[in-house]
Order: structure tokens, then sequence, then C-alpha cells
């Protein structure tokens, strides 16, 4: 096959792929490149940790690996397959429970109910043992900006975006909701890790950002504070917030993580009885 037929075929995918998107789906995904590219410009104008490059370590892995193989493999899985079976069997969409709900409503119920979930469900993964395994991908970048939020393993993605869009899906909520859902979740995510000097003031007693957040990746006190992904004040009432006055300057694990997806990946199902060993 000739180079101008490869280029052709990737061409015609991606076109009939985007063909068969809804005006919702388009946004959704137009406004996530969007706000892309804007934190990219705001880390170089605005730095939190000054000096950080944007091709930094780990780079290409999060960008191709997580952000796009891995995402574009578990969404397959997820609504495909694991949300398309439930509802096969049981049939629950078809009642339509959310009918008659107004697309705004649904959204914030499905946000904040998300949100406090994940809140409870990320302090459990810093406490068990078998959850941080899952979880540590995610602190192991050394540098946090935009995209580092993305470095997460699958089955950890797998638990909580099936537990995110089940609910919306069997409860019949239209396209839309879905949309929209994820393009929060996406932007939200890349908002919170940006390496963005941002000083919102009281806002950050009630939005989540990066002042509390990238301390929450640090290597000090704040790792295991700070869980709340979108909204600041479930950290505060239940007393896990922390924010001093300095800045965080140290960032991922202090022990040995692998440098690349397949590796990382399989890291996480490791002896807890050699890593003992090696750390001792």
């Amino acid at each position: 096959m000739s180079e101008a037929n490869i280029f052709s075929d990737i061409f015609n995918s991606i076109y009939n792929y985007v063909n068969t998107m809804s005006s919702a789906e388009i946004i959704s995904t137009t406004m996530i490149i969007l706000a892309a590219l804007v934190f990219v410009i705001l880390e170089r104008a605005f730095p939190y940790n000054k000096g950080q490059e944007i091709i930094r370590e780990g780079f290409f892995d999060d960008f191709a690996m997580y952000t796009i193989a891995q995402n574009y493999v578990l969404s397959i899985i997820i609504f495909g397959g694991i949300i398309h079976f439930i509802d096969n069997t049981t049939g629950i969409s078809r009642l339509q429970l959310l009918a008659g709900i107004p697309i705004w409503v649904q959204l914030i119920f499905f946000v904040v109910t998300h949100d406090l979930y994940i809140y409870w469900m990320h302090r459990w993964m810093h406490k068990n043992k078998w959850l941080w395994r899952l979880h540590e991908a995610h602190h192991s970048p050394i540098k946090v900006d935009w995209l580092s939020g993305s470095r997460s393993h699958p089955l950890e993605i797998l638990l909580n975006q099936t537990i995110e869009f089940a609910p919306i899906i069997l409860l019949g909520a239209p396209v839309e909701v879905i949309a929209y859902k994820g393009l929060i979740s996406a932007v939200w995510g890349m908002y919170i890790h940006c390496n963005v000097d941002i000083k919102s003031g009281w806002l950050q007693k009630v939005i989540n950002g990066p002042e509390m957040h990238r301390w929450h990746h640090s290597t000090g006190k704040g790792r295991n504070r700070n869980f709340a992904t979108k909204f600041a004040f479930w950290d505060w009432m239940f007393g896990t917030a922390y924010l001093p006055e300095t800045k965080a300057d140290e960032y991922g694990l202090k022990t040995f993580f692998p440098a690349h997806y397949i590796s990382q990946t399989l890291f996480a199902f490791r002896s807890f009885k050699k890593v003992k060993q090696k750390e001792n």
C-alpha cells in the first residue's frame, strides 16, 4: 500500500468518525482541544514553577498512550462493553427516568454527585494498599502540568469512568449530558494540574484549582490532603484541606516507578513482599 493510500485511509477514518458525532460531542471535543491550547499558553506566561518545559519527561507517554490510545480503548470497553451490557440486560435506559428534567439540572446533579464519590474514592485510594497500586501512576510525574493529570492506571479509569457515566446513560439522560459532563471533567482535570500561578482567593474554598491540587502531587505533607477534584469545599468540609503560604516545588513518588506506559501499567501488579525487601 502506498503512503498516499495510508494517509487517505487515516483521513477517511477520522472523517467517518467525526461524521457520526452529535453536535454536542463535536462542541465538547473542540472545547477540550481549545482548553489544552489555552493552558499551554498560560503555563508559559504565568508559570507556577518556573523553568518547566512543555516537552518534559514523560510527555509523549502521557499524550500518545494515556490521553489518546488508552482513552480510546477504554471508551470502547466502558460504553460499548460494560454499560451496553448492563443496559441490554436490564433495559433501564428505556424507562427514561430523567425525561422532562432540564439538561442543565441533570448536568449539575451528575457533576456534584460524582465529585462527592471521587473525593471519597480518592481518599480510599491513598489509604488502601491495593488501590494505591492503581493510583500511584497518577502521582508519578515529577513535573506537573495540564497534561500530567491524564496519567492514570487503566483499571482506575475503568472503575471511575464506569461509575461516572453508567448512571447518566442508564437513567436515560440525553447525549448532551454525557458530552458536557465529559467536557467538564476533562477541562477541570487539565485546570487543577496546570502549571499556572493562579490566585483565586476565597474561591479556593469552593472551586478547586492548582493552588491546592499541586500540593496533593507534592512529595511532602500535602500528598495525603486535598483529595477534591472540582469542588474544594469537600476538603474544607471533611478536614483534609492543605493550603500553606509557600508553593509546592517537588513532585512525584519517593520510590522507584518505571518510565513508560507498558511498564507503568504492569508495575501495579508487582509483589508487595518484593517491594518491601527492595525498600529496606
